[in-house]
C-alpha cells in the first residue's frame, strides 16, 4: 500500500494506493485548516479500507508550489510518516501532478496555480511516447507574459481565477483549451501515479533534505518602532 499526500492549496486530496490502483481517495476544500484536518482524513480514508499504517510502502508528497501553511503541513506530515514507518518517500512538483491529469491528450500541458499580485505559478509539460517530460520548470510570471510564448495549440489546467480563464482565451484564442471545472479538481491518484513511477525506480528523496518548492519567499514584515 502507498499513500499519496497533496495539501498544496486550500483544497486537499489524499490516495491510497495498492498493486498499481487506487483504491480510495478523498478531495475537499479545507481552507487554512491543513493541521487539524489532514491527520483526521487520512485515519478515515485507512479505516474505510479496512487498511493500516503498518502496511504501507512508500509516501508520495506534492511539494508545491502552493500556499506556505499547506505545504508545511504536507511536507512535515509525509516525512513524519516516512521516518516512523521506515519507507522510502518521493516529492512531486504540485504543477506536475496537475498537469498529468490531462496527460492523454497528447498536447503540451500548462499547470496553473494563482500565486497573487497578478500573477501565476506556471510550468509546461508533455507525454513524448512512454516518458513524462517537462519542457517549462516551474515559474512565476504574468499571463501576459505566458501567453506570448504559446505557439502552439496548449491545455491549461490548475487553480486560478475566472478572469485569468478569460484572459487567456482573449490572447490565444485557439491556441488554448481551457479545462472544465469538474477535471481541474487536483487528484492524489496521480500524485501517486507519478511518484509510484519514481519509487519503482529506487529514485527516493531524503527526508531530511526534501525542500518545498515555493518560488517567492515569504513576505517579512518588519515590526514598526514607536518613539
Amino acid at each position: 500500500m502507498y499513500i499519496a499526500i497533496d495539501t498544496s492549496t486550500d483544497y486537499v486530496s489524499l490516495a491510497v494506493v495498492e498493486d498499481g490502483g487506487v483504491i480510495a481517495e478523498s478531495t475537499w476544500r479545507c481552507g487554512q485548516n491543513h493541521t487539524v484536518q489532514l491527520l483526521p482524513a487520512l485515519s478515515q480514508i485507512l479505516e474505510r479500507t479496512g487498511m493500516t499504517l503498518k502496511e504501507t510502502k512508500g509516501i508520495v508528497v506534492a511539494r508545491g508550489p502552493g500556499s506556505y501553511n499547506g505545504l508545511r503541513v504536507g511536507l512535515s506530515t509525509a516525512k513524519g510518516l516516512a521516518f516512523s514507518l521506515g519507507v522510502p518517500l518521493v516529492g512531486i512538483s504540485t504543477l506536475a501532478a496537475d498537469a498529468y491529469q490531462q496527460a492523454s491528450r497528447g498536447l503540451p500541458v500548462c499547470a496553473l496555480l494563482n500565486a497573487g499580485r497578478g500573477e501565476v505559478a506556471a510550468a509546461v509539460y508533455q507525454l513524448q511516447g512512454q516518458h513524462w517530460n517537462q519542457l517549462i520548470v516551474e515559474h512565476i510570471t504574468s499571463l501576459e507574459t505566458l501567453c506570448s510564448r504559446v505557439t502552439v495549440l496548449t491545455v491549461f489546467c490548475g487553480e486560478f481565477a475566472p478572469a485569468m480563464a478569460a484572459e487567456l482565451r482573449s490572447r490565444l484564442g485557439d491556441r488554448a483549451i481551457l479545462v472544465s471545472a469538474a477535471a481541474n479538481m487536483r487528484r492524489a491518484g496521480y500524485l501517486a501515479e507519478l511518484g509510484l513511477l519514481r519509487l519503482n525506480s529506487q529514485d527516493f528523496d531524503d527526508p531530511a533534505t526534501l525542500q518545498p518548492l515555493y518560488l517567492r519567499a515569504p513576505a517579512i514584515t518588519v515590526p514598526k518602532h514607536h518613539e
